[in-house]
């Protein structure tokens, strides 16, 4: 049993570190100085804790420049990743979200002040029951 969590454990950590790669890498596309807003694993079902896990994170930026203009280069570039993109927009921001394999991924662009936050997770994993 101990393997298996190990196993889990060491595969949840890998799809975090690609996640936080990927939301890194969007950041950066908008601008520098992302401030992080959430990082760590989430029960996937918490009415039964610890059972399957994914990890959560998300960046933040403050007005980084001209961010409409650059979320459909954001979406292209995503898409040829193999990302699914759908477009939840509403009046106060521009909202894409990204879908593949499990993990989602979504920016939000708003559409007043331009600060961009950047938010996704990873697949589900079987956790530790132990």
């Amino acid at each position: 049993m101990v393997a298996a969590v190990i196993s889990n454990r060491t595969e949840l950590d890998t799809l975090a570190s690609e996640l936080c790669g990927v939301i890194d890498g969007v950041a950066a596309e908008f601008g520098t100085g992302a401030s992080p807003t959430v990082d760590g694993d989430l029960d996937c079902d918490p009415i039964h804790a610890g059972e399957s896990l994914c990890w959560q994170y998300g960046v933040r930026l403050a007005s980084p420049g001209d961010a409409e203009r650059t979320l459909p280069e954001v979406v292209r570039s995503l898409e040829t990743a193999g990302w699914g993109a759908r477009d939840r927009s509403t009046p106060a921001e521009s909202i894409v979200q990204f879908s593949r394999e499990g993990a989602n991924l979504n920016v939000h662009v708003a559409r007043e002040s331009g600060d961009v936050t950047v938010i996704g997770s990873t697949r589900c994993v079987p956790g530790s029951t132990v």
